[in-house]
């Protein structure tokens, strides 16, 4: 029987789809930790909101806090990551074909458009000289 119980992986999931937890996310990524408040400043919320964004982070354990005297330090912990990483691996077979075809008919597409620049071009400098 297939396991489809997979809670932590579950909590990343919805742990990503909100853009300021990856943007925090991707602050943590450029530092080895941050301050709460170094880590709020250039968001548009409130510190409360910060918080509970960082409380969802904790609970699917994206992110580590420790704290240090009346400070706060927040580290990325990538191991949750790594899981769904290996997740959406798994799944890669199923899409990475339709992708493949997908940019090989873009590209037919574009190289149809070039030249079909390229031909409309010729016939204007070809008009231009006739005149």
């Amino acid at each position: 029987m297939v396991n489809y119980e997979t809670p932590n992986l579950d909590r990343v999931f919805a742990a990503l789809v909100d853009p300021t937890r990856r943007a925090i996310l991707a602050r943590l990524e450029q530092a080895e930790s941050l301050s709460i408040s170094a880590l709020a400043e250039p968001f548009a919320i409130k510190l409360p909101a910060v918080m509970k964004h960082l409380d969802v982070l904790g609970d699917a354990g994206l992110i580590t806090r420790a704290k240090h005297g009346r400070t706060v330090d927040v580290r990325l912990s990538p191991a949750p990551l790594r899981e769904a990483m290996a997740w959406l691996e798994r799944y890669e077979r199923f899409w990475s074909p339709a992708l493949d075809r997908m940019a090989a008919y873009a590209e037919a597409r574009e190289a149809e458009a070039r030249q079909a620049e390229a031909q409309h071009a010729e016939a204007r400098d070809a008009e231009s000289g006739d005149q």
